[in-house]
């Protein structure tokens, strides 16, 4: 199979952009697979695609680039294909329209995946017939406004297949959203095996990991370790990431005189070293759209202390045998978890093992299987029923003819380009 995934920008670094890579590559060993970026705004990606995986873009906003697109004039015009309630609206324009509308009109493969709700409302009006059109959810239904989901119910109907995360998000979508004929299946992200010595659990180090945002609940992991300090003042804990809350949790631990013992590291890439230094992982989320870090941890060896928010970590943790799941927004709960596993080393090394052995379930290979089922069955079947092609054409023939106006366009403006500089 030739599968293409769409994404907002393969060249960044964030969570949809490494689980795209992750799975681009696993599929790369029986496919034939391409990374098609909207956008490109540095002359490498930061993740190197695997071997047999392509990358490319459809607009350039380097500027110093020789097809910088910054200075088309369609460049500033508002988009009106791409949702407007859809976080990333101001970063698209009448030119990505264009763009877009005339990759999907053309695009040469049996499956095309789109990686963003607004990306997944482009390929369900756009691409041509033939291809199957799947749609990856990498947040949550609940997520996204009122205004969004209303866009996505009167769309998704032409997609053949939609994935989440997590089971409880595919249920979500499967009671809310009215979606006759598309197939909706949870497939959780991949995460590779580090390539690291696992940690032994013999260094007091407690670690946690990601965006310093009020939705991870910092403050609670740094109190709740308030309390564990005056049991076991051996103890320390680490906090790797950037975000607005750096001010605010740095004058908390000073408040709590844990100067001494808990640190903001910053961000750190690759951060499966840091992981291995520890031996409990922490996550403290009031929500968790999959939790990638718990997974990261896991992988390296430590059971994880996490609080049982929706939707990931109950799916991710056995409790009470690869971790430890605890209430949400409860101090005294997260601290009773980590005490736990602090003052039983026997236990603690007893769930680092069980984590390492459980979280081979998401190993890109393993994922990328159920992937190649779920595609399979689809091209087997015919991308898009009957009902969804017909609604769709108007949509599709539009594309081509800016497909068409897009190549146009482009050659002649290389043209006036040459003759400038002849």
């Amino acid at each position: 199979m030739h599968i293409s995934f769409l994404i907002h920008n393969a060249y960044g670094i964030g969570g949809t952009i490494r689980t795209t890579y992750n799975l681009a590559g696993a599929l790369a060993q029986q496919h034939d697979v391409e990374i098609v970026s909207v956008f490109r705004h540095r002359d490498e990606p930061v993740f190197t695609p695997a071997e047999g995986v392509r990358v490319r873009h459809l607009v350039d906003v380097r500027e110093d680039a020789p097809g910088y697109d910054g200075d088309d004039p369609e460049h500033a015009r508002p988009s009106r294909a791409f949702p407007r309630a859809e976080g990333r609206y101001e970063q698209y324009s009448a030119l990505t329209d264009r763009r877009i509308a005339g990759h999907l009109a053309a695009v040469e493969s049996d499956v095309v995946v789109g990686t963003r709700p607004g990306l997944n409302v482009h390929l369900a009006l756009e691409t041509r017939p033939g291809p199957v059109r799947v749609g990856q959810e990498h947040l949550t239904l609940d997520s996204h406004s009122k205004a969004l989901r209303a866009r996505l119910r009167g769309v998704y109907p032409r997609l053949d297949a939609l994935t989440t995360t997590t089971e409880a998000d595919a249920g979500a979508y499967r009671r809310r959203m009215r979606l006759p004929g598309v197939r909706i299946q949870a497939l959780p992200n991949p995460v590779p095996e580090p390539g690291i010595e696992p940690a032994d659990g013999s260094h007091k180090w407690i670690v946690a990991a990601g965006r310093l945002a009020p939705v991870k609940r910092y403050d609670l992991l740094i109190r709740a370790f308030d309390k564990v300090r005056d049991q076991r003042p051996d103890w320390r804990l680490r906090i790797y990431g950037g975000g607005k809350q750096k001010e605010a949790l740095r004058a908390l631990i000073d408040e709590l005189g844990l100067y001494n013992h808990v640190y903001l590291m910053g961000p750190a890439s690759p951060i499966e070293p840091e992981w291995a230094k520890g031996s409990i992982a922490a996550v403290t989320s009031s929500l968790e759209s999959f939790g990638m870090t718990i997974v990261e941890a896991m992988r390296c060896g430590l059971p994880v202390v996490s609080t049982d928010c929706p939707h990931g970590p109950g799916e991710i943790i056995a409790n009470g045998v690869d971790g430890r799941l605890v209430e949400v927004g409860n101090v005294d709960a997260i601290a009773g978890g980590l005490l736990e596993l602090i003052n039983n080393d026997e236990l603690r090394q007893q769930m680092g093992h069980a984590a390492l052995e459980d979280s081979q379930r998401f190993d890109p290979a393993r994922i990328a299987e159920r992937y190649d089922a779920m595609f399979s069955a689809l091209v087997a079947r015919g991308g898009a029923g009957g009902a969804g092609r017909m609604r769709g054409s108007l949509h599709r023939a539009s594309g081509a003819l800016l497909g068409g106006a897009y190549a146009v366009r482009d050659a002649g403006r290389a043209a006036l380009k040459k003759g400038r500089t002849a």
